[in-house]
């Protein structure tokens, strides 16, 4: 396995694991409930990519990105010292951004270019794109990669990228049996050898169960994230498992979790 290259996860024990990290051109997923660390493994792997040098690009429905901002700072991370280019914003960026940002705002925008392309198209019969839809979430993503001016013939990039969504869930929560059919649709067009993929998924609390199945099933990784009952238990305590990782061998045990001031995920077995 010595021939892969490695991507580093920006957990120093989670790289361990790893036998070096993430291998190049992975779509890992991260499963888990609410409030177990999902968003903050993604704000390391962004973190960890700008300080190698990597372009990323960020998906965010689950909050604004200043408040990712505001928490990573917090954790250790200052992504506010990185060049950042939103989608959303009207204006073209002044400089080449290290990092583009795509959250519900931005999604909207493209919605809103695509709808309006295809009136152009066919006024006749216009095709309404909706934000949360994998035609939008594809179009912003190829977006995004000519913004970092990384994309040549068919959007593949010239670089290696880091591809951050979080969560996947958003787009089929309304329709959680179309989860495996999105899914594929989305790695078909955009899986690429340079870029390498941390995306989330949620779990519901009551179940433990996912938001429809299918994203894992298309996934060449999974790190599933978890805390025992706090009933039970009368505190918060989170643990890490790697269950699967393509094309690497992986430690077969959990870690106990802590989210620490000044250091982010903590991961001790």
């Amino acid at each position: 396995m010595s021939e892969i290259e490695r991507i580093s996860t920006g957990v120093e024990e989670l790289d361990r694991a790893l036998e070096g990290g993430i291998p190049k051109g992975s779509w890992v997923v991260v499963t888990g409930e609410p409030g177990v660390g999902k968003s903050i493994l993604c704000m390391h792997f962004a973190y960890a990519g700008l300080k190698a040098g990597d372009p990323v690009v960020y998906v965010t429905t689950e909050q604004e990105y200043k408040d990712v901002v505001t928490q990573a700072r917090q954790l250790g991370m200052d992504l506010s010292r990185y060049r950042m280019y939103n989608i959303a914003w009207r204006r073209e960026p002044e400089e080449l951004p290290e990092i583009v940002v795509v959250d519900i705002f931005g999604l909207l925008k493209v919605a809103r270019q695509m709808t309006e392309k295809a009136r152009e198209e066919s006024p006749e019969k216009v095709r309404r794109y909706a934000a949360l839809s994998m035609d939008t979430l594809i179009e912003a993503i190829n977006e995004a990669y000519s913004v970092l001016e990384v994309a040549k013939e068919r959007g593949t990039p010239e670089r290696h990228v880091r591809l951050v969504i979080d969560s996947m869930s958003a787009f089929w929560v309304d329709r959680p049996v179309m989860a495996r059919k999105y899914s594929y649709q989305l790695k078909i067009a955009t899986h690429r050898d340079n870029v390498t993929a941390l995306l989330t998924s949620q779990y519901a609390p009551t179940t433990g169960q996912a938001y429809g199945f299918g994203l894992e099933h298309i996934a060449d990784g999974i790190i599933h994230i978890w805390m025992d009952d706090v009933e039970t238990a009368r505190e918060v305590r989170r643990h890490l498992i790697v269950v699967k990782m393509r094309m690497t061998n992986h430690s077969r045990k959990a870690f106990d979790l802590e989210i620490e001031t000044g250091k982010g995920l903590v991961l001790r077995q």
